[in-house]
């Protein structure tokens, strides 16, 4: 049985984005990348928000641009390597290999998704993640803690929601992002 794991790059004060969406701030450095890529590597499929999606579809002709690092190389791989499911209500089309539309968040069939894959769940978009913080399903919380504080924009956690969370892992990097594994009690 998977995991359902949500992971953010966030500001100190818990934002993926800033009030004008800009999250260049959260680009990683090689090292946080490598980390990352690592992480990733148990991801048997990714669950996205449209937005999210719009983002993290650059992964999928990455690999066709000249003189990509190797850590953003083994992420595309990586990424295009795992299932992707897009809830979305608006695109017509993924556009990318290995993965599926879906019109609505069916907390059922994300359940039984998780529990039925041999490997980890990644569940990404703070929208698409609340359905599943307030359904009681994400089994993980991975934040990349970035030392800058934007003061507003678009949340990673969403309000109305409380766990209670277990320490599993912390790593400082060089650059200052500081890396929190939680597990959910």
């Amino acid at each position: 049985m998977g995991r359902l794991i949500t992971s953010g790059l966030t500001s100190l004060d818990g934002y993926i984005a800033d009030e004008r969406g800009d999250f260049s701030w959260g680009a990683p450095d090689a090292a946080v990348h490598a980390f990352v890529n690592d992480l990733e590597r148990s991801i048997g499929t990714y669950l996205y928000g449209r937005r999210m999606f719009e983002v993290m579809r650059y992964w999928e002709r990455a690999h066709e641009e000249p003189d990509r690092p190797d850590v953003e190389r083994d992420f595309t791989s990586v990424w295009q390597a795992a299932d992707k499911v897009v809830f979305s209500t608006t695109l017509d089309e993924a556009g990318t290999k290995r993965t599926r539309l879906e019109r609505s968040f069916d907390v059922d069939a994300v359940r039984a998704l998780v529990e039925s894959s041999t490997r980890d769940v990644s569940i990404s978009g703070p929208g698409l993640a609340a359905h599943a913080f307030r359904a009681g399903l994400i089994d993980e919380v991975r934040l990349f803690l970035h030392p800058i504080v934007v003061g507003g924009g678009t949340r990673f956690l969403p309000d109305g929601v409380r766990l209670s969370l277990e320490l599993a892992e912390e790593r400082r990097f060089d650059n200052g992002v500081v890396f929190v594994r939680y597990r959910v009690r």
